[in-house]
């Protein structure tokens, strides 16, 4: 394959992980170590007959249902998949950014009916949430330990799979934690990942955000292609996070993200200093 596996820490001792992967920014699967964070087990249950997938406790939710969040919904002409997605299922979409009522995301994400199209709750601050909800999402040692202790921002994202987020970079170090369900994370060094965005880049793309451009139409279809395409010739790295994993993703490393599998996907990243 022509992304490597990313070096994976079953044991997380944090001098150690500072001197071996912080200070160099060399990527690393932490497996298992957020596995205690208590959202994992107060949002979620276990999906059934499907190890390693979960359903969203909407009971546990809704009491907070009138919060407002950043919703984002795609439409695609391509069926959803419960296998990790292939490139079809990500071209021709259509892609739509507002806010409102958690209550929303409960109805359509609970709802055993097919959507026309996929609802997702993307880059949420954590700041926005209730503070009951905000409890279930304490910083992780490491964050505050392993580098200056500064946390420059954090967010929330849950969907149902196939969820995506395309090829860009973060101003700073970031530890992305899967609180339930899978995603696989395919990152490029930051040399790499340049080259490759400004192959790909419209006029208007900004590497660091979000944006429309980056999300629909040609450019994302370039992004999409260069990453996850059979005939693309881009090499990485590649994790995939299960629940109570991270990935330190080192400042600089150019990165995309997708959901797979069945019920619902949840994470959290914090960038930090």
């Amino acid at each position: 394959s022509r992304f490597r596996p990313v070096d994976i820490l079953d044991i997380l001792n944090i001098e150690s992980f500072r001197t071996s992967h912080f200070n160099l920014g060399v990527p690393a699967l932490l497996r298992n170590q957020f596995r205690h964070i208590p959202a994992i087990s107060r949002w979620f249950n276990p999906y059934p007959s499907k190890p390693g997938f979960h359903q969203l406790n909407a009971a546990y939710l809704e009491p907070h249902g009138s919060v407002i969040v950043p919703l984002e919904l795609t439409r695609a002409t391509h069926p959803l998949s419960d296998s990790i997605p292939d490139d079809a299922e990500y071209h021709s979409q259509t892609f739509q950014r507002f806010e409102a009522p958690l209550s929303v995301f409960l109805a359509a994400s609970s709802s055993p009916h097919a959507s026309p199209g996929n609802l997702y709750l993307a880059q949420c601050s954590l700041d926005s949430l209730p503070l009951p909800l905000q409890a279930d999402l304490p910083t992780p040692d490491v964050i505050l330990k392993v580098g200056k202790g500064d946390l420059y921002a954090n967010s929330l994202w849950l969907g149902r799979p196939p969820t995506r987020t395309p090829l860009h970079r973060d101003p700073n170090p970031n530890i992305f934690v899967q609180l339930a369900g899978q995603k696989v994370v395919r990152l490029l060094e930051p040399e790499i990942g340049r080259a490759v965005y400004e192959r790909s880049r419209s006029a208007n793309g900004h590497a660091n955000i979000r944006g429309q451009e980056m999300m629909e139409g040609q450019e994302m279809e370039r992004l999409e292609d260069a990453v996850w395409g059979e005939n693309g010739e881009t090499k990485g790295w590649e994790a995939i996070l299960g629940s109570g994993d991270g990935l330190f993703i080192p400042k600089g490393w150019w990165h995309s993200v997708r959901s797979f599998g069945d019920g619902i996907s949840g994470s959290v990243n914090w960038w930090f200093r």
